[in-house]
């Protein structure tokens, strides 16, 4: 009825608010923010959710060859994207030696996060959507639904059918303006991640600087326009559609082939 729909559409938001208010780095006081801070100076103890979440960007990363990686913001924070900023060659340089998912220590014992060096930073804006999503997931499998659809921006993920049919999610085409759709998928009990060189980008003497950055040259990532990746759980194609910008569709497929559940 509409009063159990209003309340788990309010759980959905409530999860996701969470996230965006311990996850952004917009946000001075989140968590993530905080450790960005002082977690070179020494292991900072940490909330589980954002340990477990860290611990499965570094498995990501190993699983894609470093493709996608999360120290890349010690690089990606030089980039404004609404000012129309970005680093030069020096200023690269200089920071690229920060960007290694390996900084990333990660203490289970004590739950803590460490960084190896200065200058390292991460940001988890390649991951946290498709974890919110799992958790407006989790919020409408609490509130009793069976049949349920959340997504945030390119990310999305469904439970169950819709009214016995398919849940179809279009996606984008990258080529031509908000709104064009190059495909559309039919979905059941399933995930689905696009990323494309769309969202947040400006175009200066002929080159899309965009906010997919390659964690091995700290410049945009181009070898794509667009990927969508099809999964068991948000987190997990959110994760992995990024990789085909760093690493090109043939390595990428291979790499998708190896999982399995992608």
């Amino acid at each position: 009825n509409a009063a159990q729909a209003d309340q788990a559409n309010e759980a959905v938001l409530t999860a996701m608010r969470h996230i965006d208010a311990t996850m952004s780095t917009y946000k001075p006081s989140s968590e993530v923010s905080q450790v960005n801070a002082r977690a070179a100076d020494g292991p900072m103890p940490i909330s589980k959710e954002l340990f477990d979440l860290l611990v499965t960007a570094k498995e990501y990363s190993r699983l894609t060859e470093g493709a996608f990686d999360i120290t890349y913001a010690s690089v990606g924070y030089m980039y404004d994207f609404r000012k129309r900023i970005h680093p030069d060659e020096a200023h690269i340089k200089a920071a690229l030696p920060a960007v290694n998912y390996e900084h990333v220590l990660l203490d289970g014992e004590h739950q803590t996060v460490q960084f190896s060096q200065k200058g390292v930073r991460i940001d988890l804006g390649g991951i946290a959507k498709g974890y919110a999503v799992d958790c407006g997931i989790d919020a409408l499998r609490k509130a009793g639904i069976t049949h349920g659809y959340v997504a945030a921006g390119g990310d999305s993920r469904m439970i169950g059918d819709r009214f016995g049919k398919p849940w179809v999610v279009g996606i984008r085409d990258p080529t031509k303006g908000e709104g064009s759709v190059i495909a559309r998928v039919p979905l059941v009990d399933a995930a689905m991640s696009t990323s494309g060189d769309y969202e947040r980008y400006f175009d200066e003497d002929g080159v899309r600087y965009h906010h997919i950055i390659d964690p091995h040259t700290g410049h945009s990532a181009s070898k794509v326009r667009g990927a969508t990746v099809i999964g068991g759980t948000a987190t997990r194609t959110d994760g992995l559609s990024k990789t085909a910008f760093v690493l090109g569709p043939e390595q990428a497929m291979e790499i998708y082939n190896r999982i399995g559940d992608v």
